[in-house]
């Protein structure tokens, strides 16, 4: 009789053992490198302005050998973005800018914005994925290698991104003026989220067709209306909610790897932040006091190299265009 009862019981240890490891090989050798494009359109532009068509890149996470991810990255330049929003944890090793270089060179000369997350700052570590399971990924320790951040930094620079971390900036773009901010990453505190109220200040004075002053070639009529948008690359609700309160009408973020592995038909399991599961990726509302603002949450396009695998969560890039609002 107890055979009988443990002989299903193996099989079922069997069914299971393998139907993982099949799982894990799919997510590691073939979801991992199923790299795609998801369009999206965001309602907050004047009235009367022509869209703008916005990349949104997220979560590299690039080692120097990872030519097909690359060469993906380096075909986005065929669909002509107007801008490119970068919310960082580009780098996956230390030599990882050689990557980033290969996938990036082609989007010289395209107006850029950026902000870093931790792991353009600490290089890889190996350690416990159930952890994730427990909460946020604790501040990476001492033992970290330190990367080439202001190596990164002078790329985009030079590049010609604007670097947002716990700043802010004006860039015209498609005939609209958009009003950036942004804070370096909150996930290890690197936030100064309340410095963007004074830069938003000093960014506000610079400007001399700022608040109400008319467009340089329009009557007296027409007024100019910035739009402001928010960057982080950690999507913490303390971050969201102080974007709103400081008016973005945008937000991008990323970090969360769309949870990174899913379940069909249940969403991500963790967020590695404090965000709804609900929006751990894609074009979503976030409310707050009685305001609101469109949150583009990427699931990025890599994995730690000590975590090479995704399930029902594609890596992807982000295409979201700005149009007018009703």
């Amino acid at each position: 009789m107890a055979r009988g009862v443990l002989r299903p019981a193996a099989s079922a240890l069997a069914f299971l053992a393998g139907a993982g490891a099949a799982a894990f090989a799919y997510g590691s050798l073939v979801e991992r490198r199923a790299y795609t494009l998801r369009e999206v359109s965001a309602p907050v532009l004047p009235a009367g302005a022509r869209p703008i068509r916005v990349l949104h890149l997220s979560d590299l996470h690039m080692a120097p050998w990872q030519r097909d991810k690359q060469e993906w990255i380096r075909s986005l330049a065929r669909l002509k973005p107007d801008l490119i929003v970068e919310t960082g944890d580009v780098l996956g090793h230390a030599r990882g800018l050689e990557g980033v270089r290969a996938a990036y060179d082609g989007f010289r000369g395209i107006p850029g914005v950026f902000v870093h997350g931790s792991n353009d700052y600490f290089g890889p570590q190996a350690k416990n994925p159930l952890k994730y399971f427990l909460g946020p990924s604790k501040k990476r320790p001492s033992t970290a290698p330190r990367l080439d951040t202001a190596a990164l930094t002078a790329y985009f620079r030079d590049l010609g991104w604007t670097d947002l971390d716990n700043r802010a900036a004006g860039l015209e773009i498609g005939g609209a003026h958009l009003e950036f901010f942004g804070v370096d990453d909150p996930h290890i505190r690197f936030d100064r989220v309340e410095a963007i109220p004074g830069a938003l200040d000093e960014l506000r004075e610079d400007d001399p067709f700022s608040d109400d002053n008319a467009w340089p070639d329009e009557g007296p009529s027409e007024q100019r209306q910035a739009v402001t948008i928010g960057v982080t690359h950690s999507p913490y609700r303390r971050i969201l909610d102080a974007f709103v309160t400081y008016g973005a009408s945008m937000i991008f973020a990323g970090h969360t790897h769309g949870g990174q592995v899913c379940v069909p038909g249940f969403g991500a399991l963790v967020t590695n932040c404090d965000i709804p599961r609900a929006q751990v990726k894609g074009l979503s509302v976030w409310r707050h006091a009685f305001r609101s603002a469109y949150l583009n949450v990427s699931a990025g396009l890599g994995t730690s190299i000590f975590a090479p695998v995704r399930f029902a969560c594609r890596p992807e890039a982000s295409l979201v265009t700005l149009t007018p609002a009703p």
